[in-house]
Order: structure tokens, then C-alpha cells, then sequence
């Protein structure tokens, strides 16, 4: 009897790829190549194994999930956001607490945003996950750099039309209120909105599975928040279920220790960590 085997890939967007030249599209108002904007070493290359998993162990595979990052350019860990306390710009990968907001060293550029910004970073901060990074702006909702990578787009066309499936995808970060690394649930839900709570259709589906192949990017953050929200919704006895695919997925520039960390942290849990090399004789074997 087949097993039910599923390949979960998370954010596998051109901004967060590495790529090369040949893959980047033109800017029509400026003919300048368009770039990704948030590149994560390594990942054009992970990207290429997930497209060779699913072209190879096509007909071993049940169900393929796909997380999209979906934001808005006005968005709480963008720039677009905030202003440093001398009504400067807020560059890219500034760390903001709710401490140096409450002394003006950073502030809304609205006004009216301050007690909402300020009652998101208590909240955030006493969760104890991260602290607000402002990202550069990424995943905009219909631009280019939210497009799937296109080889990964090509093998799981493949597969859809081989096996007369569809391949399930989440959108996550539309809410400009909250950062949304995990594709099970927001850093800080919203209570008015059901897209940042807990996701438990995608838990519920995916215990299901024999196995669950966690892929994509990055390592340090989405993949990381996801399955660690994953394994706190999983039963014990089933995490053994949840497999590490760990050369489909790299970590952000010097977030190294943390992505490192979190897979150490994961398989003392009991989640399994593999290579692409290892999983595919399990897809053929499926067949």
C-alpha cells in the first residue's frame, strides 16, 4: 500500500533566491534587471533539489504544500513603517524593542499608529521568539519577487498535471499589524483576523502523513518558525513524521548559529533531519 508522503516547501520566492543572472526578469519602466530582495546564500541552489525531489520522485509523492510570504509595502517590520526619533529613514535589518520606541529612538511614521506598534512589540517581546527586524521590503502581493521560483513552479506543474493534483498553497504576512514567519500561525495572532491564527487545517492535514518533508527558505526564520509551531501542535509520538530536508534550505546572512541551532534543537525533539539524497529512495520506493 502507498504511504501518504508530503513534500512541505516554505516561501520559495524569487526574493528570497540567490539567483543568478538568467533568472532575474527586467524592470520595464528602467530596463534594469529586477533583484531579489532579500537573498538567502545558497537558496537558488536549494531550490534546484526541491525541483530535482519532485521531478524524480514524482509518482512516490501524495500531496505538495507551498507557504507563500504575502505582505503589504506598508507593513510593521518594513521600513515603510518607521522613523528614527530625528524623522530619518530606518534601514533594513534594524532591530527595533518596544523600549527604544517608548524613549523615541524609533517611532511610527503615523502618528496614530503608536499605541497599536507599541502594544504589538509587549506583546511580541513577551512571547519571547524574536524581537521586530525590519526586513527590506519583500513579497510584495503581486510583484515579481513573490513569484514562486520558476523551476520549483515547473516541477510541481509537472506533477500536478501528472497525477491530476493540486498542490495546496498558504498565503501568510498580508496582515501589516503582525510578522508572520510560520505558516501555522502569526508571531502575534490578531483576534479580528483568522488569517493569523493557529492554522489547523494545515496541522491536521499534514499529521496525517507517513512523513512530512520540510523544505525551503529560510532555515533561520520560516522554515525554523514553522516547524517548530508544527511540532508544538503535533503529538509526541508523531514527530518522527517531520523530516528535515537540510540542503533545501539555507539561513539568512549571519544568522547562521540560530539556523544551526534550531536544527540541533529539532532532532533532539525527535524530528528527523535527511539530505535530498536520502529522501528521494523513499519517493522511488513509493512509486
Amino acid at each position: 500500500m502507498k504511504r501518504n508522503l508530503q513534500v512541505l516547501i516554505i516561501d520559495p520566492q524569487n526574493d528570497f533566491c540567490d539567483l543568478p543572472p538568467a533568472y532575474l526578469a527586467r524592470d520595464v519602466h528602467n530596463a534594469e534587471a529586477l533583484s531579489p530582495a532579500l537573498p538567502v546564500p545558497g537558496a537558488h541552489a536549494d531550490m534546484l533539489r526541491v525541483a530535482e525531489l519532485i521531478n524524480k520522485g514524482a509518482d512516490g509523492i501524495s500531496g505538495i504544500s507551498i507557504t507563500l510570504d504575502a505582505h503589504h509595502r506598508y507593513d510593521i517590520a518594513h521600513p515603510t513603517f518607521w522613523k528614527t526619533g530625528q524623522g530619518e529613514a530606518v534601514i533594513p535589518f534594524t532591530s527595533i524593542s518596544a523600549a527604544a520606541v517608548r524613549s523615541g529612538e524609533y517611532q511610527p511614521r503615523q502618528a496614530e499608529a503608536l499605541p497599536r506598534a507599541l502594544a504589538y512589540l509587549d506583546a511580541l517581546e513577551a512571547e519571547g521568539r524574536y524581537q521586530l527586524m525590519i526586513w527590506p521590503v519583500h513579497c510584495e502581493i503581486g510583484s515579481w519577487g513573490q513569484n514562486v521560483h520558476v523551476d520549483v513552479r515547473a516541477a510541481y506543474n509537472a506533477w500536478e498535471e501528472k497525477q491530476l493534483g493540486v498542490v495546496t498553497k498558504i498565503n501568510k504576512g498580508s496582515n501589516p499589524w503582525t510578522e508572520h514567519y510560520s505558516a501555522v500561525k502569526a508571531e502575534v495572532p490578531d483576534d479580528s483576523d483568522p488569517d493569523t491564527q493557529l492554522n489547523q487545517q494545515l496541522i491536521t492535514e499534514l499529521s496525517k502523513a507517513d512523513r512530512v518533508y520540510i523544505t525551503g527558505e529560510a532555515g533561520s526564520h520560516c522554515v525554523k518558525a514553522t516547524t517548530e509551531h508544527l511540532v508544538e501542535n503535533f503529538a509526541t509520538a508523531d514527530l518522527h513524521k517531520l523530516v528535515l530536508v537540510t540542503d533545501c534550505m539555507s539561513a539568512v546572512t549571519g544568522f547562521d548559529a540560530q539556523f544551526e541551532g534550531f536544527v540541533r534543537d529539532m532532532a533532539a525533539k525527535g524530528v528527523q533531519i535527511a539530505k535530498m539524497a536520502d529522501v528521494l529512495p523513499e519517493l522511488l520506493a513509493n512509486a
